[in-house]
């Protein structure tokens, strides 16, 4: 071994590049406050390997990034890990890099002749987050995409040459394909090189000038190894154990959240997300906007920030001075905490906001959803993740009917996203629409004119509700009988994927409610079809009733002579009037009737199993 150390050390001088680096002066001696540095450069290593393996299952695509993240975190082995590793790394080397920057203001280390080591400092804090600011897009997912876009937009305001700096980044008019490939060449490539650029010259200009000795010093001078290697060695494993920490706090805590860094639904540029938030550490200027509505934004995200970079950047030469030295300080502590402030303000505000709370469950909604059709049989298809959810009836049926029924309908007593309509409802309730319990109300004299069912509309005083108010209220034992049997069958003809095995089960009965429907003594065929088509009838037809079919057709155009006719009270004619189309109604008809995706008790025990 010594033969070979001999060797290499006669080939490359590796013995003296080991002594200088190891046996460096310490002035004042070893101290805590100067591991900084060091655990600055294990973080930076530790991104280089992480983005390195996870570069190797990445695939910068609009069709293809939140799918490969998502094989990332889902399937591949340690792949949550060592994404978790790679993102809150990331985090902490923020903190990390402020905190370093506090210790070179109150030490004094900016002065004279460390002013270019300074500011190549200033220039690692801005590449760090702006790896920081193009990762957050690379999962192409919901929170990333919608983030970037506000961040983008800002770049758009500033003065003379905004539209065009926009254009550069976002690679074109529109966000897509070629902002994902510039955000990952910039990742992946030229910000790490320039990374790799500015960590050398400031190295270089460290080891010129050497360590600024916080004063008083408490000890003599001492050779960098044993005791600062020690404790730097220290750091990086407070650094690594506190991103593994954070990587299991949500199972350590029981909060349910999926262990690693956090994967939303795919990015959807057509549809809203009013959760979009950006990370911590720009929160500050998310708030700060809110004090510069309209034509003034620029003062707030571009006079006022590019202001106070300057004065930073002049630390160096207004610390000349013990005045100059104090107003530094003073100008950082009021800059973290203004900083700080604003944060808690944003995220109380959004801790008061209905609107945003709503939203965020929403999101958390989206996102489990979109995990859950990845994994089942159909997987996620050639036309990409996004089509997940804009295909899947549970999460856009409830949309189209917050935008377009809610205004008179109600599902389970609000919108069908969680919101409560200001205004009352006129119209039906849906939820249930259809089931032996809805029918039943349908038919029941002390529910049948409630807004469950005909409040609000002019049918609250129509024939069928004065027939079951007193033809059916004064029924006897045998026609209740009748009546009951006549529910279920009625319920049978929607077919209802959470009465399948009921109906099944309850297949006589459903025969004799088809012959009871068509009696004279319950007198149903007398205004509605049943069975066969009948052009006398005055009311909406019962063949098919709740079935998928029925309720494509009844919502597409309510006043066909199938339906109310001419009676129609203004429930819209979505389909024929063009309002809504076949894809649309076929979503809200879905989701009102249950018939959506959900994954079997074995397949859900896998799935949960392929989320840790």
């Amino acid at each position: 071994m010594k033969y070979l150390i001999d060797w290499l050390d006669h080939r490359t001088g590796c013995r003296k590049l080991l002594h200088e680096a190891l046996y460096e002066n310490v002035p004042g001696g070893s101290r805590w406050r100067y591991v900084w540095g060091s655990a600055l450069t294990f973080a930076l290593f530790v991104q280089f390997v992480t983005g390195l393996f996870l570069w190797m299952a990445y695939t910068p695509g609009a069709q293809t990034a939140w799918e490969s993240v998502y094989y990332i975190q889902h399937e591949m082995t340690g792949g949550w890990l060592l994404r978790g590793i790679h993102h809150f790394t990331a985090q902490l080397m923020t903190v990390m890099l402020v905190l370093h920057f506090m210790q070179v203001v109150i030490d004094g280390a900016y002065k004279a002749p460390r002013e270019l080591n300074f500011w190549f400092g200033l220039g690692l804090l801005g590449l760090v987050l702006a790896l920081s600011l193009t990762g957050y897009l690379l999962p192409w997912d919901q929170k990333g995409y919608w983030a970037t876009r506000v961040a983008t937009n800002i770049a758009g305001i500033t003065p003379v040459i905004g539209p065009q700096l926009q254009r550069l980044i976002i690679g074109g008019a529109e966000y897509g394909h070629h902002t994902l490939t510039r955000f990952f060449a910039l990742h992946a490539g030229w910000l790490p090189a320039a990374v790799v650029v500015f960590v050398a010259g400031h190295i270089y200009l460290f080891r010129r000038h050497g360590l600024t000795a916080a004063e008083p010093r408490r000890k003599r001078d001492e050779p960098f190894w044993p005791d600062q290697v020690l404790k730097d060695s220290v750091a990086a494993l407070d650094v690594m154990a506190t991103v593994l920490l954070l990587i299991v706090w949500p199972r350590l805590t029981g909060s349910g959240a999926p262990l690693g860094a956090e994967l939303t639904a795919p990015a959807d540029p057509a549809e809203q997300f009013s959760a979009a938030r950006p990370e911590w550490y720009f929160l500050f200027l998310f708030q700060l906007l809110k004090y510069f509505p309209g034509e003034s934004e620029i003062w707030g995200a571009i006079i006022l920030p590019s202001v106070l970079m300057g004065v930073v950047c002049l630390m160096p030469f207004l610390g000349r001075w013990r005045l100059g030295h104090l107003f530094n300080i003073s100008l950082l502590v009021s800059i973290i905490a203004g900083a700080s402030l604003l944060t808690w303000q944003a995220k109380q505000e959004d801790g008061r906001s209905e609107s945003y709370q709503l939203a965020a469950r929403a999101a958390e909604h989206d996102a489990e959803r979109a995990k859950i059709l990845a994994r089942s049989p159909a997987g996620i298809p050639s036309s990409g993740a996004v089509t997940l959810l804009r295909n899947d009836p549970f999460t856009q049926g409830p949309r189209l009917f917050a935008r377009n029924c809610a205004s008179c309908h109600r599902y389970g007593g609000h919108d069908g996203m969680g919101a409560q309509p200001k205004d009352a409802p006129s119209a039906s309730e849906l939820k249930g629409f259809a089931s032996r319990e809805w029918v039943s109300g349908l038919l029941d004299p002390q529910r049948v004119d409630s807004t469950n069912h005909f409040g609000g509309t002019k049918l609250r005083d129509g024939k069928m509700v004065k027939f079951v108010k007193k033809d059916v209220a004064a029924f006897g034992p045998e026609d209740k009988g009748r009546l009951q049997t006549a529910i279920k069958a009625l319920s049978a003809e929607a077919g209802l994927k959470s009465q399948q095995a009921v109906d099944k089960q309850d297949a006589d009965a459903i025969a004799q409610g088809r012959d009871a429907i068509r009696s004279s003594a319950l007198r149903c065929t007398e205004c509605h079809a049943f069975g066969k088509p009948d052009e006398d009838a005055t009311a909406p037809e019962l063949t098919g009733y709740g079935s998928r079919a029925w309720m494509v057709s009844f919502i597409s155009d309510s006043s066909h002579a199938r339906f109310y006719g001419k009676r129609n009270d203004r429930m819209p004619r979505f389909g024929k009037d063009q309002i809504l189309d076949d894809a649309a109604i076929g979503l809200i008809v879905d989701w009102l009737r249950g018939d959506w995706y959900e994954p079997t008790v074995t397949s859900a025990k896998e799935s949960h199993a392929a989320a840790r």
